[in-house]
């Protein structure tokens, strides 16, 4: 079974596909019920256990990390094939090695997406975007042939200063960068489909009035809300008026 959370789709879309070229299932851990998978012990027969997730500021993504030190079933409990795979835009960091200590792995990878994250950088061009898939498809095919084989393998592209990244700079994005003050809705934008508020997966968002009002605190800074509304309606202070959205879904 493979788990994965996703912001835009790129986590989703490389655990989709792993999946079907392996023969096995991809599971969303946010629509998943934990305390239902532990206690039927599901877990122990599985044949692979695969995390897929985004790298967040050279770390691993709360929601995903605390499934992991929640899920029963580590190796000395199960035969099954532990991998984690995790998209970045470039560097992973030490991510996947402090995913490693919680939940030993047999491989690791990384794998280079396009950018989403619209709140802090430009995002590029749809033939930069494309080709950075296409790279992709050729990356997942290589390591799904790895994991059916049962090929140990630590393939991620970890950069530099990876024990800084993911340490220091890291805690200062979950302490003061996951913040919602900044979010806002262009009222007169807003069609009121409410799919920003459905879809937020730290239940962040509220709705007033059929607009979208983000609670204090609990934001993951997956990006969902701004990058998937239909009507660019959703803004992050003053970056974001002009700027492009990405999903995935817009390309493959």
């Amino acid at each position: 079974m493979i788990f994965y959370f996703s912001g835009t789709g790129n986590s989703e879309w490389v655990a989709k596909k792993v999946a079907d070229k392996i023969d096995d299932k991809a599971v969303d851990i946010i629509s998943l019920d934990l305390a239902e998978l532990n206690a039927e012990q599901k877990i122990v027969a599985e044949k692979y256990i695969g995390f897929v997730f985004p790298v967040y500021a050279w770390g691993v993504p709360e929601p995903m990390l605390d499934f992991v030190k929640n899920l029963k079933g580590a190796n000395e409990q199960t035969t099954a094939f532990t991998f984690g795979i995790c998209t970045c835009g470039e560097d992973a960091g030490a991510a996947m090695k402090k995913l490693s200590k919680i939940y030993p792995l047999c491989s690791a990878y990384s794998i280079a997406m396009p950018n989403n994250y619209v709140i802090g950088s430009e995002l590029e061009s749809d033939e930069v975007v494309l080709n950075k898939i296409k790279s992709a498809e050729g990356e997942i095919d290589k390591i799904s042939a790895e994991i059916s084989e049962g090929k140990k393998q630590y393939r991620v592209h970890v950069g530099s200063l990876a024990a800084v990244k993911s340490g220091m700079i890291n805690k200062v994005f979950n302490r003061f960068a996951r913040s919602t003050s900044s979010f806002w809705v262009e009222k007169d934008k807003c069609i009121s489909c409410i799919s920003c508020a459905k879809n937020c997966p730290s239940k962040a968002i509220e709705l007033e009035n059929g607009n979208p009002v983000w609670k204090k605190g609990n934001c993951y800074q997956c990006l969902r809300c701004i990058n998937s509304c239909p009507s660019k309606a959703i803004q992050y202070g003053k970056k974001t008026v002009c700027g492009k959205r990405y999903n995935i879904a817009k390309y493959v």
